[in-house]
C-alpha cells in the first residue's frame, strides 16, 4: 500500500478521539444517542480544525447499527463499508469543482433515492461557499424540506460568503482553532506510534508553526520526520520550516530595539544575501517580538515560550532594553511591512525601509515613537542629566496706565510686566547647573554679560519637595488684566499634576478689585477645595508667576441674580468710582 501521510494515516475515526471540538462533540453525540438527527448542518471555522473529519464520523455513526457512546462501532457491515468508501450512502462533493447549477439538480434529482444500507443518505458539500448564486437558489428548497432520508452536511472556511438563505436553515457549529498545548498532545503521540525519538523543545516549535490547525502541524511533522534521521531537535526543525537561524534574529532585533541602525541593517543584507526569503525573516522578526513581549508582560512566560533555556535567557536579555511602548511600535512597524510585501516590487527594500523605522524612532512622527522619545528623556532625567534653560529676554517698558474718567482721583501706575521667559528647556550634557534652570536650589546668578535689569524682573515659579518658590513679582498692567485668567487656566492645563485644580478652576467666574484677582464660585465644595493649604500655595504662586500679587477665592450666593452680578463686575471695573443706583 502506498505511504499514507501523518494527517491521513492518523485521522480520527471516532468521537473520543478528536481533537478539542467539545462543544461540538457533545451535541452531536447526544443527537445520535435521542435519535433527534437533523436534516442540515453546517461545519464552519479554520482550515485543518476538523470539520470534515467530524462530518465523516457523524455520516458513518448515524448510519452504525450499533453506535458505541454516540460513536460508529467499526465492526458492522455498514461501518466497514463506509470506511472502505465503498458504500453508496455517504456522498462527498468538492463545490469548488461542482458549483454550478447544473451538479445541484443533479444532487436535487439524486436525493429522492433512498439510501441503500443504512438509514440516512447523507452528502458532506466540502468548501460550500464556492457555489454560485444560482447553485445556491437550486438547491435551498430541497435544502429547507429534503426526504426525511436525507442529511446535508456543509463545511466551509469562509461562512461570510453563504447566503442569509442558506444559514437559516441549517445548524451552524463553528470550530474554533486548537489549542498549542493540544497540538503538541498530539503530535507527540503520533511521534511515539511511529517510533521517532524526539526533543520537547522540537514538538513545541512544530505545534507554533500549525498555528491551530492540526493537518498543518501533523504535516510540518511528516516533513521533520523525514529529514531527521535519529533525534528530533529544535534547530532540526528550524531547518526544515526554512527560519532564519535564531542567533541572527536575535542579533537584528536586539540591534532595532538599541537604536543600533548601522547593525540592523548591517545584519539584514548579511542574510538575506544568503538566499534567505524576505517574507520568511520579517515572520522570524515577528515571532522573536512576540516571545519578547510575552517575557516582558507575563509571570509564567518560560512556560507559554517553552523555548530551551540558552535561548529563552537571549530573550529575557534583549526584552529588559526596551519597553512596552517600544516593543509594540516595532511590532506594529514589522507587520505592516509584512502586508506591505504583497505587494511590492523589491521586497529588501521594504524591509530595510522598515528596519530603518523601527531602529530611528526620530523620524517617525508616530504617537508610539514620539512616546518613546519622551520615556528616553525621562530616563536621561532619571540618571541625573540636568535641565537647562536660556537666559529671558529683556522686558519691554509698560505703557502709563490711563486714568479714569469717573473719579477725579487718578489711578495707581502699573509696575511694568516682566518679560515671560519662553525659552523651551535643554539637556546639560555635561551635568552642570544652567543660571536660569528651574530646578536649580536657590536663585542662580546671571552669565557673565547678561543686563542686569533682566534680574531684576525675572519670575521663576519652581517646585522643591512640594514647595514653591516666587523670586521678584511686579504687578499687572492695566490692559493685560483681561488675559490673566486665561493664562491662569492654560498654566493648570499644562502642569500635569494638577488635573483636580484646573477641573476645579475651570468654572470660575473672575474679576479685578483694583490690583486684587477675585475668583468666584457658586458651589461650596470647590471653595472648599480651593481653599486647602496646598491648593492655596499652588495658585498663589501660578498668579504671582503672571504678575498677580493679591487674589481671592469668594463663594458668590446663590440668590445672586444678573443685575447683582452686573454691578458687582461695575464696581470692580471702576474700583473707588462713586456709582449710585436708581
Amino acid at each position: 500500500m502506498a505511504y499514507l501521510a501523518f494527517y491521513r494515516t492518523f485521522r480520527p475515526l471516532t468521537f473520543d478521539e478528536v481533537v478539542r471540538q467539545e462543544h461540538i462533540v457533545r451535541i452531536l453525540k447526544n443527537q445520535i444517542e435521542t435519535d433527534k438527527v437533523g436534516h442540515a448542518y453546517l461545519f464552519c471555522g479554520p482550515r485543518g480544525t476538523g470539520k470534515t473529519t467530524l462530518a465523516k464520523i457523524f455520516a458513518r455513526a448515524i448510519n452504525c447499527e450499533s453506535p458505541q457512546n454516540g460513536s460508529p462501532c467499526g465492526k458492522c457491515a455498514t461501518c466497514k463499508s463506509l470506511a472502505e468508501g465503498s458504500s453508496l450512502d455517504i456522498s462527498e462533493i468538492d463545490a469548488a469543482s461542482n458549483n454550478g447549477v447544473d451538479e445541484m439538480r443533479d444532487l436535487r434529482e439524486k436525493v429522492q433515492y433512498p439510501p441503500v444500507a443504512g438509514r440516512f443518505k447523507v452528502y458532506i458539500i466540502d468548501e460550500v461557499h464556492m457555489l454560485t448564486a444560482s447553485a445556491f437558489n437550486a438547491v435551498l428548497k430541497t435544502l429547507e424540506e429534503p426526504p426525511r432520508h436525507a442529511v446535508f452536511i456543509l463545511a466551509t472556511t469562509e461562512p461570510q460568503k453563504i447566503p442569509a438563505t442558506i444559514l437559516s436553515r441549517c445548524m451552524r457549529f463553528d470550530f474554533k482553532l486548537i489549542p498549542q498545548s493540544d497540538l503538541e498532545e498530539l503530535i507527540k503521540s503520533v511521534f511515539i506510534k511511529t517510533g521517532k525519538p524526539f526533543e520537547e523543545a522540537a514538538v513545541s516549535a512544530i505545534a507554533r508553526a500549525g498555528a491551530g490547525s492540526a493537518r498543518d502541524s501533523l504535516s510540518i511533522a511528516d516533513m521533520c520526520a523525514s529529514y531527521s534521521q535519529g533525534k528530533l531537535t529544535y534547530d532540526d526543525v528550524n531547518a526544515v520550516l526554512g527560519s532564519t537561524e535564531y542567533a541572527k534574529v536575535a542579533d537584528i532585533c536586539g540591534a532595532i530595539l538599541s537604536e543600533n541602525a548601522s547593525e540592523a541593517l548591517k545584519l539584514t543584507e548579511e542574510i538575506l544575501s544568503t538566499g534567505k526569503s524576505v517574507g520568511v525573516l520579517v515572520k522570524d522578526m515577528l515571532s522573536f517580538l512576540n516571545s519578547c513581549t510575552i517575557v516582558k508582560v507575563c509571570r509564567t512566560a518560560r512556560e507559554i515560550v517553552n523555548l530551551p533555556d540558552e535561548t529563552y535567557n537571549r530573550i529575557e536579555g534583549i526584552a529588559k532594553t526596551a519597553d512596552a511602548h517600544k516593543l509594540l511600535r516595532v511590532t506594529e512597524v514589522l507587520a505592516k511591512a509584512e502586508t506591505d510585501l504583497r505587494y511590492s516590487l523589491n521586497g529588501r527594500i521594504t524591509l530595510e525601509t522598515a528596519v530603518l523605522k523601527c531602529a530611528v524612532p526620530q523620524t517617525d512622527y508616530n504617537i508610539d515613537a514620539l512616546i518613546g522619545k519622551i520615556a528616553a528623556l525621562e530616563k536621561k532625567l532619571a540618571d541625573g542629566v540636568k535641565v537647562q534653560a536660556s537666559p529671558a529676554p529683556l522686558p519691554t517698558p509698560a505703557a502709563p496706565a490711563p486714568v479714569s474718567r469717573q473719579t477725579a482721583k487718578p489711578e495707581r501706575e502699573s509696575a511694568p510686566r516682566p518679560a515671560q521667559n519662553t525659552a523651551r528647556p535643554i539637556l546639560s550634557e555635561d551635568g552642570a547647573d544652567s543660571p536660569f534652570s528651574p530646578f536649580s536650589s536657590s536663585p542662580a546668578e546671571a552669565p557673565a554679560g547678561a543686563p542686569a535689569e533682566a534680574e531684576e524682573v525675572q519670575p521663576t515659579l519652581w517646585e522643591n519637595g512640594g514647595e514653591q518658590k516666587i523670586s521678584k513679582i511686579s504687578a499687572v498692567r492695566e490692559g493685560d488684566k483681561g488675559k490673566i485668567f486665561g493664562k491662569f487656566i492654560r498654566a493648570l492645563r499644562e502642569t500635569h499634576k494638577n488635573a483636580v485644580l484646573f477641573t476645579l478652576c475651570m468654572d470660575l467666574e473672575h474679576a479685578f478689585e483694583g490690583d486684587k484677582f477675585i475668583l468666584i464660585t457658586e458651589s461650596e465644595t470647590v471653595y472648599k477645595g480651593l481653599q486647602r493649604e496646598a491648593n492655596a500655595k499652588f495658585i498663589g504662586g501660578v498668579l504671582a508667576e503672571l504678575g498677580v500679587n493679591d487674589y481671592e477665592v469668594r463663594l458668590k450666593a446663590k440668590g445672586e441674580n444678573d443685575y447683582d452680578k452686573a454691578m458687582r463686575e461695575l464696581r470692580a471695573s471702576f474700583d473707588g468710582a462713586d456709582i449710585e443706583e436708581k
